[in-house]
């Protein structure tokens, strides 16, 4: 027992050495700067200094701008991706030809990286040379400034998200209708259940918990949202699109000031709990 004990732990360690070295260093290498005015010029002269970090970015205009952004794009992007999912995930289960092109043609936007998205979109968007532009101008509209102008950037930013991710959230819905029993579908109809009740009855509660998988997932990845953002509109115009990554890239990064950025990042870190934990605490809820 003992030996298969030391095996056991031998063929863990180098694992476990690397989720310490890729997770737990870094966390609290970025805690502990947060509390200091690490400054990346003068790093040898870095004293702590509290929470004023923390203080300085609540008190921040640009940040609570930003954390308002990120907040507003997650629940819009996430509620329409899901729904948008859902919707075309009953469709194309529903269909008795055609669903495997369907299936694949579907997943063909969220294969792609988001730099390359990001790219892809900011060629279409031209207000000069933009083939968007050019079909609203067969319509007389236009041109549009769609990525410079502060009434439209951060929704054109949405529905780029938009299109890119709700084929992940189809692929995982899909899936998940695909574990619902029949029987049950059977069962409703010969008791004579319109759609909308077999819907609503049997088809929504044995898909909750993937629903609220793909939630949680989606949600996550909106706090990360960051490429696009960067490439198409570097946070603009009058921040209307920055986010809190943008606004940690700018501080952090750009303008090399590593302990404030730190300090952004664990509110950030705090948020994505917060939201994750509620999340999770209801699929339990909803599983159980």
């Amino acid at each position: 027992m003992a030996s298969k004990r030391v095996f056991q732990w031998a063929m863990l360690a180098p694992v476990t050495l690397l989720l310490i070295c890729v997770t737990v260093f870094p966390f609290i290498y970025t805690v502990t700067n947060s509390f200091t005015d690490y400054y990346y010029l003068t790093s040898d002269a870095k004293q702590f200094i509290g929470f004023s970090n923390y203080v300085k970015i609540i008190q921040d205009e640009q940040f609570r701008q930003a954390v308002w952004n990120t907040l507003k794009f997650m629940f819009l992007a996430v509620s329409i991706e899901t729904a948008l999912g859902l919707g075309i995930a009953v469709l194309i289960e529903s269909m008795r030809r055609g669903q495997k092109v369907l299936r694949i043609t579907m997943l063909i936007p969220s294969l792609l990286p988001p730099v390359t998205v990001a790219l892809i979109w900011q060629m279409m968007l031209s207000n000069h040379n933009g083939i968007v532009n050019h079909l609203l101008h067969w319509f007389g509209v236009g041109p549009f400034n769609f990525l410079m102008d502060i009434n439209i950037a951060f929704n054109a930013i949405l529905f780029i998200d938009i299109w890119q991710w709700t084929p992940f959230a189809f692929l995982l819905l899909y899936a998940g209708l695909q574990s619902v029993p029949r029987s049950q579908f059977e069962a409703a109809k010969v008791d004579g259940a319109g759609k909308l009740r077999i819907f609503f009855h049997i088809t929504l509660p044995n898909i909750m918990p993937t629903l609220f998988m793909v939630i949680l997932l989606r949600t996550i990845d909106t706090f990360r949202l960051f490429d696009k953002v960067n490439i198409l509109t570097g946070g603009g115009p009058a921040n209307s699109t920055t986010t809190i990554t943008q606004y940690i890239y700018k501080q952090g990064v750009y303008n090399l000031q590593i302990g404030y950025g730190a300090a952004a990042s664990v509110i950030m870190v705090m948020l994505v709990l917060v939201f994750s934990v509620f999340y999770i605490k209801r699929s339990m809820g909803g599983t159980a």
